[in-house]
């Protein structure tokens, strides 16, 4: 029953994140964007080309919110590792508790 839950867990994110797939990657392009436009105006020392890189930023940054419900996407890649991490976990083996080996020691001794 486990193995079916996250099946279907799985089948949900793979759908979330392949709906979501184009806003993702313009998202993670105008981050990129972004931090290209933050390095140059910082490294700038005219007030003019600072003025011109914030306008820049301005633009990428309006590029970038409509982007912003891409992050539901990325949420759900990180649901689809956790349930591949999850995926073949073991369950605990009742052997591997000690009181129960104490117990088939003590009825091994008497």
């Amino acid at each position: 029953m486990k193995q079916f839950l996250l099946f279907l867990g799985a089948l949900a994110a793979v759908a979330i994140v392949l709906a979501s797939l184009g806003p993702m990657i313009m998202l993670a392009i105008s981050v990129w964007l972004l931090y290209l436009v933050f390095k140059q105006f910082v490294k700038t020392d005219s007030t003019g080309a600072k003025i011109g890189w914030a306008i820049v930023g301005l633009i990428v940054l309006s590029i970038l919110t409509p982007n912003l419900p891409a992050l539901i996407g990325v949420a759900a890649l990180y649901g689809l590792y956790l349930i591949y991490k999850h995926w073949n976990r073991k369950e605990p083996d009742v052997s591997d508790d000690p009181f129960t080996n104490f117990e088939k020691q003590w009825k091994e001794l008497q």
